[in-house]
């Protein structure tokens, strides 16, 4: 099976090395290193990578140059999916990468790269087209008070299982968060669907719309 290709982008040497070799070890193949927004850019540009792992905060302004090289490579490279990885628990950041559009996007708070298996798993999940969205981060999303909140329909459970799929995870994953049944989860799933209105797109894109639904302010 052909490795995913991985590019990283961290300003800071050390843990752009230790992101590098975590990779490589769990079979990814890292095909380049940028220190810095412009060449992160580039790179994409010339590998192509199923993935960029992006710091946020890089030079050369060290502001949100990884942010903003993440969103124009969303949109010059669509076939290239983002991971950001952040010290920041700033709900913006996030909404401001993801868009109109939740496919091929992680944000992860910088502390879970420390949980090998999960933080591998989002990148996989991100390679391909799917979404990896921090818990904090999105209980900080779903915790803003709405006047208009499309989500009061939904029963508590409901409510859980979206949130969920916001973090990114497949059906089995949230049958076995919420110790309950695959079939369980699905009805769970059909009913949010019908309650928000998404009823006749394709499943992926219901997922999708589903999740932005609850991340976005009314």
């Amino acid at each position: 099976m052909t490795p995913l290709r991985v590019v990283v982008a961290e300003d800071q040497l050390l843990l752009r090395e230790g992101l590098t070799r975590l990779l490589t070890e769990n079979g990814f193949e890292v095909v380049a290193q940028c220190a810095d927004a412009v060449d992160l850019r580039r790179k994409v540009g010339a590998h192509r990578p199923d993935v960029a792992v992006i710091d946020v905060q890089m030079p050369p302004d060290n502001t949100d140059d990884g942010l903003r090289a993440a969103i124009t490579i969303r949109r010059e490279h669509p076939d290239t999916g983002i991971l950001m990885l952040s010290q920041f628990r700033d709900e913006a950041y996030a909404m401001d990468l993801i868009g109109n559009d939740a496919r091929g996007v992680g944000y992860l708070l910088k502390d879970r790269v420390a949980d090998i298996g999960s933080f591998t798993d989002a990148v996989r999940r991100v390679a391909t087209g799917g979404s990896a969205l921090d818990p904090e981060i999105v209980a900080l999303m779903i915790g803003r008070r709405r006047k208009h909140d499309p989500l009061e329909a939904l029963t508590p459970r409901e409510r859980q299982v979206l949130t969920l799929m916001a973090e990114g995870k497949s059906n089995l994953g949230i049958a076995e968060t919420l110790h309950v049944t695959l079939a369980a989860v699905e009805k769970h799933i059909g009913r949010i669907f019908l309650k928000l209105g998404l009823g006749n797109e394709p499943l992926a894109h219901r997922r999708v719309m589903a999740v932005l639904t609850l991340l976005r302010p009314s």
